[in-house]
């Protein structure tokens, strides 16, 4: 199965639910980094299971102090012997205290991103906990928590990949991550277009149902046409990741600003045409625009990937 099967599946999925969908395509971003860098003792370790589904990961990038500026991590791990010894602190992470697994990006050498690491770190491992549950607007199907690391020892066999490169997975596992959870932004417009619809066609102002009033129609017009226009840049995005495309970095943050600026914007909208009632909880539309607004800051802030695609733009 390719990238552009997984984002019309994902956005499948999201239309019933974005927050538990945009779980699964991060634990899909580690299995598939486990897959793609991992040796085969690990690939037989691990990915039976995550890809079944008996057992969960997390990806663990983001740190207190280093958020868009990923590079600057603090997260260390020192080689004793046989084993890394890993100490530092992870923020907003999805699945952390419940997943099985943790994708630890840690600085193993300098302070350059070709100092940082990729390591596998199990739950149960001693010194390995977890902050209190993060209360949030939205995604709340799915728990967040720091996940902190205190003398925590593994393998130097957990290295994902070979040291320096850990980097380089995260930045190669977030073009995949941008393009599913812009698919997740679509799924939740797409639901939202159809429930604005429906109100239209039943709700009555002024003696006459919404759909008559030609303001209306013509949102709902731009509503479904910027959905269409967000759904062809995803799955161009995901179509030159299976091609291999040496711009599908620059295709991939095209994708996930534009779908993710748009899915809310269409969230939001289809809360307007619900007026009043959109605000309360009885109505889905509300929970959709709070579970899709987060996806303009994860995998990357969507000012981060403006700056992706000017830098490629002014190289040219």
């Amino acid at each position: 199965m390719g990238r552009v099967d997984a984002a019309v599946i994902f956005e499948a999925l999201a239309t019933s639910c974005p927050s538990t969908t945009a779980y699964l395509s991060i634990h899909n971003m580690c299995c598939w980094a486990i897959d793609t860098f991992g040796s085969q003792e690990q690939r037989e370790q691990f990915v039976p299971a995550l890809a079944s589904m008996d057992s969960f990961a997390s990806y663990c990038l983001t740190e207190p102090g280093a958020g868009s500026d990923a590079g600057s991590l603090r997260t260390s791990a020192r080689r004793e012997g046989d084993e890394f010894v890993i100490n530092g602190e992870k923020a907003f992470i999805s699945g952390g205290g419940e997943s099985d697994v943790y994708l630890v990006m840690c600085r193993t050498g300098d302070d350059t991103p070709k100092g940082i690491s990729c390591i596998l770190i199990e739950k149960d491992t001693p010194g390995l906990s977890f902050g209190k549950k993060e209360k949030k607007l939205g995604w709340n199907s799915q728990p967040t928590r720091a996940v902190i690391m205190e003398d925590v020892r593994v393998p130097v066999s957990n290295m994902i990949g070979n040291e320096g490169e850990g980097f380089k997975i995260a930045m190669k596992a977030l073009d995949g991550g941008r393009v599913n959870i812009a698919a997740c932004s679509l799924g939740a417009a797409q639901a939202c277009t159809t429930l604005a619809r429906d109100h239209m066609l039943v709700r009555k102002q002024f003696g006459k149902t919404l759909s008559q009033f030609q303001h209306l129609q013509f949102k709902l017009a731009d509503m479904a046409t910027d959905l269409t226009s967000a759904r062809l840049m995803v799955r161009t995005a995901a179509n030159k990741i299976d091609e291999g495309s040496p711009d599908m970095t620059v295709y991939c943050s095209m994708a996930k600003r534009h779908a993710t600026d748009v899915g809310f914007n269409v969230c939001n909208d289809a809360l307007q045409i619900f007026g009043g009632y959109g605000y309360l909880k009885d109505y889905a539309v509300q929970r959709y625009l709070r579970d899709c607004r987060v996806h303009q800051i994860l995998e990357g802030t969507n000012e981060v990937m403006r700056l992706i695609v000017s830098r490629n733009l002014l190289q040219q």
